[in-house]
């Protein structure tokens, strides 16, 4: 059930110039409050501004029933922040929403009528079940294949979600726990025994949990963000992106405990951790600990994408969100920067020979490939194969794990350059197998070849095609057209060839 308060003045009179149909949404957490400006037209979430402030709102909540009044008051002052700055942003539409803290809290309606009386807001006050069927949504909206199992832990509460009945419309099988981290703070001290008996006593009020096999565990919010980033920097793990960011079971069940073990200290000295976050970690680590041991999940997986972007998805008209991702995704962040509009379109066409056994994940990673193989064409020539490489690893993409981000960073470099000695690129490059290191090199040197042929514009490239052969690589060029001077891509033909173990062959029709 949701509780609102009068219209927000916001969302019924947006601003006149707010032609762009930005999106705000204001996530009042039990933790932390925070300000999110997405672009409002794109399926994928696509961020414009991000602001936290760390108000703690459910600190104490678990002893007094209550909100903690400065705790109140400073987070009346970070809304009237988020708000006055929707409003300079012209945002056209802003939602705030509040969860387990103002939910549970005795004086929750009471803060939420000094929302309104200060701002004049509206505020929707998300039910358990809410708050995990927006969680689910967000994950499955950048993960439309997501399988297993959602949870969200924030300061007030754990929403857990079973994804196998799941519709990105509607979430299925749902459940909301007073495990929040703050509110595990604030028990009685006792031993770490008690602590996981008190946990495990409500995995029991669950009667699903754990009662099935579970693909993934895919778990959302900030102290969780806080365990994979120490997991990250202690295995030493090429990427430090924490969306997709996975682990087996047993690699995660070999490394939690190391990580309870640490005190904080160590913590904040060797992994950067803020004060209030250690101060929280220890219960992010029990908690997840236990929940793996109940669920048994084959892998863990971290997501960024919880609450605000399902709120975001749910809000997008359906013809939007019935839009594939990955195209959806590309088309509004990254062709813009083409320089002459030669689709990927013709560029997969005319690749397809080399790849016509391809699976769904590799035409994917194809279609990035060449989405972004053009994107880098105003570096500096004699770093644009590394400023490519290290760009696309690290670009706000949704959707592909850290694998498939290295794919698509070596593909791009290859397009560029054939030199990957640098000991960050063999670093990111130990993260495929041997097969994949083979096959992003060949997609590379291939969209060299199709970009020096076509000089990136539309309509040259479609006239030549390409076949292989045991043997041989053959290209086919028009007879005649000056477009086609073989001087121009036989080193990049050359090239490609001796990659692939075959003969290079020009065919003039």
């Amino acid at each position: 059930m949701i509780m609102q308060v009068a219209h927000s003045a916001v969302q019924s009179q947006p601003h006149a110039a707010s032609s762009n149909s930005t999106v705000g949404v204001v996530d009042i957490g039990s933790n932390s409050i925070r300000l999110v400006v997405y672009a409002g037209k794109t399926r994928v979430p696509l961020q414009l501004f991000n602001e936290k402030a760390v108000c703690a709102l459910a600190e104490g909540l678990q002893n007094t029933g209550r909100l903690k009044p400065e705790r109140v008051d400073q987070a009346l002052a970070a809304i009237g922040r988020f708000v006055r700055l929707a409003h300079a942003m012209n945002v056209s539409r802003l939602f705030l929403l509040a969860t387990a803290a103002v939910r549970d809290a005795e004086d929750g309606p009471e803060f939420i009528k000094r929302l309104q009386d200060i701002y004049g807001v509206s505020v929707d006050v998300l039910s358990g079940n809410d708050e995990a069927r927006y969680a689910a949504l967000g994950v499955m909206s950048c993960t439309p294949d997501a399988s297993g199992m959602v949870a969200d832990l924030g300061g007030g509460s754990l929403e857990l979600v079973d994804l196998s009945k799941a519709k990105l419309s509607e979430a299925c099988v749902t459940a909301s726990l007073p495990l929040g981290v703050l509110r595990l703070a604030d028990l009685p001290k006792k031993p770490a025994r008690a602590l996981g008996q008190h946990i495990d006593a409500h995995f029991e009020t669950v009667p699903w949990l754990g009662k099935t096999k579970t693909e993934n565990l895919y778990v959302v919010g900030g102290a969780l963000r806080a365990v994979a980033r120490v997991i990250m920097l202690m295995t030493n793990h090429p990427l430090k992106i924490i969306d997709k960011f996975s682990l087996s079971l047993e690699e995660a069940q070999t490394i939690m405990p190391r990580i309870a073990k640490m005190d904080s200290s160590g913590l904040e000295k060797n992994f950067d951790i803020s004060g209030r976050r250690i101060d929280y970690l220890p219960y992010a680590v029990r908690l997840l600990s236990a929940l793996l041991e109940k669920v048994k999940p084959e892998r863990l997986v971290f997501s960024i994408h919880g609450v605000r972007e399902g709120y975001y998805f749910n809000q997008l008209p359906a013809r939007i969100r019935l839009r594939d991702p990955l195209e959806d995704m590309f088309e509004s962040v990254v062709t813009k920067g083409h320089r002459f509009g030669q689709h990927p379109a013709a560029l997969m066409e005319w690749l397809y020979p080399l790849f016509d056994d391809e699976t769904p994940r590799e035409r994917h990673l194809r279609y990035a490939a060449c989405t972004l193989g053009d994107l880098y064409w105003n570096e500096h020539p004699d770093f644009r194969g590394q400023q490519a490489f290290f760009k696309t690893l690290s670009m706000p993409l949704v959707g592909f794990d850290h694998q498939d981000r290295a794919a698509m960073a070596l593909s791009v470099l290859y397009r560029y350059q054939s030199n990957d000695s640098l000991p960050a690129i063999q670093e990111v490059m130990t993260m495929l197998s041997r097969k994949d290191q083979l096959r992003v090199r060949t997609l590379g040197y291939a969209l060299r070849l199709a970009h020096t042929i076509s000089g990136g514009a539309p309509g040259i490239l479609t006239k030549s095609s390409l076949r292989r052969t045991k043997n041989r690589l053959t290209l086919s060029i028009p007879r005649g057209d000056p477009a086609y001077m073989l001087i121009a891509f036989e080193r990049s033909l050359d090239r490609l060839a001796r990659h692939l173990s075959v003969e290079p062959f020009v065919e003039r029709t």
